[in-house]
């Protein structure tokens, strides 16, 4: 739920289309299911619901696309970021071949869709190639290999070197039948097929409250209510659920670049190493001037570089991004593009669609989707029409958000991030950035401390300054500012606000407080 996640600018939206803008809900409405957030889950999920015959609402709380959906790079991969060897062991050899089937399968759905409502969305099916870095192990691809063949992925190979052009991996598996698409132009092909199915959508609509129940209800800050028989929280992280799942996932920026290069200079693929961090990298064709004419060059689309949120230098992120790309790929002409995102990482992995734990009946939730968020966002709509509809899915208990996986490796990251977090509370005892606003310089912000408390104070280009509690509204943690972002994040959950303390995403749901209030 966001009202624009970034003040940077992504390569989706600096090439695509706009999407369509909606009014807010300002009257009291009754539906079948309402569905929270405006990216690729939420309009998925609204879209096979309506197929399925049922009466949809979408809520957003900005503009369409205005989260993390309009910040991704859009890899469509079965290829699982935390590698089908640890997933093996988390899950058993059944739920890794079911993780595997579920991606595969989210692919899959997006083609069908593609090609049903002839959405011109660039969907092209391609390899993909994990490869290590100089000092990589080559057991680990062994390893990976082996595990990939038993998750079912038996058209996994492995190579001495990619037979691509521009690029060798060196020693490498291939995934063959993997995805991309244009994800801008791909969500205006499901608002329009949304729109022929009669679904309703609202815009700049943010939800301040949501109860479950046999007949639930979300209400907007206008004060209108929708009541609906089920709720869809699709917002990257759970804005309803205060606690439970905010220990179970854990929030980190991941930074992109999109660099021109040469027309077919670097073979179409998509790319992946295995370091951490590690990096992401595809391809985009860019065509300039008329449409449907020919592209002029080829946009390298590179991520990694991630941490925690909050608790990182973002700049030096981008740096560091830009450095390995210019040394890996010598073509590059110009960094046309530099943004960040965020993704939710589970403890376990694999992230959750289902029933939101200790709520009441009927309120669903996707979320978590670790660094995989075209796919999980698509099976866990998926998942959640099946739940809906009453249905049986093979995936629902893998990916049930309720599950406790006991496994000491999952036990060590719930432990450690946790941890993490508790240390974070100690800056609540300790003193501010700097120590007077004359120090602060134009353009920037820093947290001062103030008496007992602290205080987020921006200062403008013009030298006017701002102020707001620096006491994140979720659970009370000490917001930190990000000068890439122009952004207040809090270290603990990810919770973010604008410079001048204005709600960006949850898990908080309402903004910083002003100085003086007490902060929720």
């Amino acid at each position: 739920m966001q009202r624009s996640s970034a003040a940077t600018l992504s390569s989706w939206l600096g090439t695509g289309p706009a999407l369509p803008t909606f009014s807010p809900l300002t009257k009291n409405a009754q539906t079948d299911v309402v569905v929270v957030g405006g990216g690729i889950a939420g309009l998925t999920t609204a879209y096979l619901l309506l197929r399925e015959g049922k009466k949809v609402i979408v809520l957003e709380s900005g503009e369409l696309g205005s989260g993390e959906t309009g910040r991704t790079t859009a890899h469509l991969s079965n290829a699982l970021d935390d590698r089908y060897t640890r997933l093996e062991h988390l899950f058993g050899e059944k739920g890794a071949r079911l993780a595997a089937e579920s991606h595969g399968s989210a692919i899959d759905q997006i083609e069908k869709i593609v090609l049903e409502e002839k959405i011109d969305c660039d969907f092209t099916r391609l390899d993909g190639y994990l490869f290590l870095p100089k000092d990589g192990k080559p057991k680990e691809l062994d390893d990976e290999l082996k595990a990939a063949h038993r998750a079912g992925l038996t058209g996994v190979q492995r190579l001495a070197d990619s037979p691509t052009k521009g690029f060798q991996t060196g020693e490498c598996l291939v995934f063959p039948n993997q995805g991309q698409f244009h994800i801008t132009k791909y969500l205006n092909g499901l608002v329009a097929a949304i729109e022929r199915r009669k679904g309703q959508i609202f815009t700049n609509s943010h939800v301040t409250d949501v109860k479950g129940g046999s007949e639930a209800t979300v209400t907007v800050v206008t004060g209108a209510t929708v009541t609906a028989k089920a709720v869809v929280m699709a917002t990257n992280t759970p804005v309803n659920d205060r606690v439970v799942m905010h220990t179970k996932q854990h929030p980190y920026r991941t930074y992109v670049i999109g660099a021109r290069i040469p027309k077919g200079s670097v073979s179409l693929a998509l790319y992946w190493d295995t370091p951490d961090p590690y990096h992401y990298i595809r391809l985009q064709e860019v065509q300039e001037g008329p449409r449907g004419g020919t592209p002029n060059y080829d946009l390298l689309i590179v991520g990694g570089e991630d941490h925690k949120v909050g608790q990182g230098d973002p700049e030096e992120s981008l740096r560091c991004l830009e450095e390995w790309t210019r040394e890996h790929f010598p073509m590059v002409q110009s960094v046309d593009y530099r943004w960040s995102g965020q993704v939710q990482e589970p403890s376990d992995s694999l992230g959750y669609a289902g029933p939101n734990p200790l709520d009441n009946e009927n309120v669903y939730i996707i979320t978590g989707d670790s660094g995989h968020g075209m796919t999980h966002s698509t099976l866990g709509a998926m998942i959640v029409t099946d739940l809906i509809k009453g249905r049986q899915n093979p995936w629902a208990e893998l990916y049930d958000p309720g599950r406790v996986t006991l496994k000491p490796a999952a036990a060590y990251e719930f432990v450690r991030e946790n941890i993490n977090v508790a240390i974070e509370y100690t800056e609540l005892l300790t003193g501010g950035d700097v120590s007077k606003e004359e120090d602060i310089p134009a353009g920037s912000g820093a947290v001062l401390r103030e008496g007992i408390t602290k205080v987020a104070v921006y200062r403008d280009e013009k030298g006017q300054t701002h102020k707001c509690s620096a006491i994140c509204p979720h659970l009370g943690c000490v917001v930190h500012w990000n000068g890439l972002e122009n952004s207040w994040d809090c270290p603990c959950h990810g919770s973010r606000f604008d410079a001048l303390g204005k709600l960006l995403i949850g898990p908080a749901n309402s903004d910083l407080a002003a100085v003086g209030e007490a902060a929720e």
